[in-house]
């Protein structure tokens, strides 16, 4: 099967589109993380870093990063061929969250990227879908240069709930997305079955 085309006799599959909100600090690999499984060429709007954004654009831990997403990176990644999923990449800066309502916007459930060099800046997007109720799960970005710890020590120090998935991963690697991505479906799945039952008493 072609996405988009049947096999001879078989009727074409209609596949379901789902939502995924990639969200996370400045400069810790949300655009990489969206380029790194997309099968279209990712849509990005990213400028270079100038000299007026330098007092509210903190660099430390990310001297090398000479650009920044403006708007939303875009993305798409067919899981199986009647799923397809749309990645929606966020701004990491706080000047730009005022997109963030709009991007979530029927969003199955959502990816907070985070670095554990500054763990703090991941904190406001956590905040962001707990206040929401919009499920996600923390994606540790396994850099070289930052130290290495279990998922549980990094659920501590971001005080999540114990049903929020923590994966540590390679925004750079397909595969390690993938599971990404793939946890992040299963949980909001769990998610909703959850709520359903809540509300069936």
């Amino acid at each position: 099967m072609i996405f988009g085309r049947s096999e001879r006799g078989k009727p074409p599959v209609e596949p379901v589109t789902l939502k995924i909100l990639v969200a996370g600090g400045f400069g810790v690999g949300k655009t990489t993380l969206v380029g790194a499984v997309s099968e279209i060429r990712p849509l990005r709007t990213e400028e270079l870093l100038t000299e007026a954004g330098r007092p509210v654009d903190d660099t430390s831990g990310v001297e090398a990063k000479h650009t920044t997403t403006v708007a939303m990176d875009f993305g798409r990644i067919t899981l199986r061929e009647d799923l397809v999923l749309y990645l929606f990449g966020t701004p990491g800066q706080e000047r730009f969250w005022f997109m963030w309502d709009e991007l979530s916007e029927g969003a199955l459930g959502a990816v907070v990227l985070a670095d554990t060099r500054r763990l703090e800046d991941c904190f406001a997007a956590v905040d962001y879908f707990e206040r929401r109720s919009i499920p996600f799960l923390v994606g540790v970005n396994c850099f070289e240069t930052a130290a290495r710890y279990p998922a549980e020590a990094v659920r501590q120090a971001l005080d999540l709930d114990e049903d929020v998935p923590v994966l540590l991963c390679d925004a750079r690697e397909r595969e390690s997305v993938k599971e990404v991505l793939i946890g992040v479906v299963q949980h909001a799945m769990d998610h909703a079955a959850d709520r359903r039952q809540a509300a069936l008493g």
